[in-house]
């Protein structure tokens, strides 16, 4: 649905992107990461024909961004992070104007910003003038005027900036609903949302991609150890000490101690089996009480910081 190869911009001398490359099929959604300056936005302008490209090329729904345009402003529906909206009209009025400017036939308008309006959450603001709405409230209109002509792909730049936490979990279930119908890219800085969302995750950095596969799979490719949180009721020091002293065990570090009951401690231990299990026959064969034992998973935060932080040679 979406076809980007070696995708290149330079403003004057300073480069922005350089040959990004990458693919998202029918129905795919697509978390699009990077930390400010990435060049997330500049790729973003090109996919939607905001802006042309140095070298490269894009193909959405099988049109060519830079040959045909109008054809690829069909085929999206996008939502950039500051939303540009008429402030002086209704969204009501707002919507009907932009249904007309998409081409939606005048028969069906009605219904279908209706339809849009239901599924964005505005429907109790439709007399309201823009100018009047909150933030929350003008990034649902925004969203709701990416949805209006029915595209198969939708490009999403931080949809959830400015929501309370119920209208944030709304504009999710909705995207979650979109997918498989649609092809979705979202650009978000909030990585759980990615997690919640995306099957697939490129990160770019610096113009160009670092990674791209599965949240899953970026986490466990990274992760050359484990972490295990221990909850163990026994004398402090020396349970530290021991714990240090099991095959396997790279390093411990324990919580702040509580006034009274049992401690914590955050281990890292190698990738084995071998050294939980070990942990955990020490711990009962001293006859400390092992209140909990569980792993910790590298989450995609760890991944993207790893990622920039290499990149960026820290």
């Amino acid at each position: 649905m979406i076809e980007v190869e070696g995708l290149t911009k330079y403003y004057g001398p300073s480069r922005a992107i350089e040959n990004v490359t990458f693919s998202v099929n029918r129905g795919e959604v697509l978390g699009f990461l990077g930390p400010n300056g990435s060049g997330k936005t500049t790729t973003m302008r090109i996919l939607t024909c905001f802006m042309p490209a140095t070298r490269g090329s894009v193909r959405v729904a099988g049109h060519d961004v830079f040959r045909n345009p109008l054809e690829v402003k069909k085929n999206i529906g996008y939502l950039p992070e500051n939303v540009p909206l008429y402030t002086d009209m209704t969204v009501r009025g707002f919507l009907n104007f932009f249904a007309e400017i998409k081409g939606v036939e005048k028969g069906t308008r009605k219904a279908r910003i209706d339809e849009v309006m239901a599924n964005c959450g505005v429907e109790d603001v439709g007399d309201k003038l823009i100018s009047k709405l909150s933030k929350g409230y003008r990034q649902r209109v925004g969203l709701a005027q990416a949805l209006l002509n029915n595209p198969p792909v939708l490009i999403l730049d931080e949809p959830t900036t400015g929501l309370d936490p119920r209208q944030i979990i709304e504009i999710r279930e909705l995207i979650r609903r979109l997918s498989g119908e649609k092809t979705v890219i979202l650009c978000t800085h909030i990585l759980p949302e990615v997690e919640m969302l995306c099957g697939r995750v490129l990160i770019i950095n610096e113009g160009t991609v670092v990674a791209e596969d599965t949240p899953e799979n970026l986490t466990t490719g990274l992760q050359r150890s484990h972490r295990i949180h221990l909850q163990v009721e026994g004398p402090a020091a020396e349970v530290a000490a021991s714990l240090e002293e099991v095959p396997g065990v790279l390093r411990v570090k324990q919580s702040s101690p509580p006034s009274s009951g049992p401690h914590s401690y955050d281990l890292e231990v190698d990738k084995s089996d071998e050294a939980r299990k070990a942990l955990a026959r020490m711990i009962v064969n001293r006859g400390w009480g092992l209140l909990e034992m569980r792993t910790i998973d590298l989450s995609l935060e760890d991944v993207f910081v790893k990622l920039v932080t290499t990149e960026n040679g820290g």
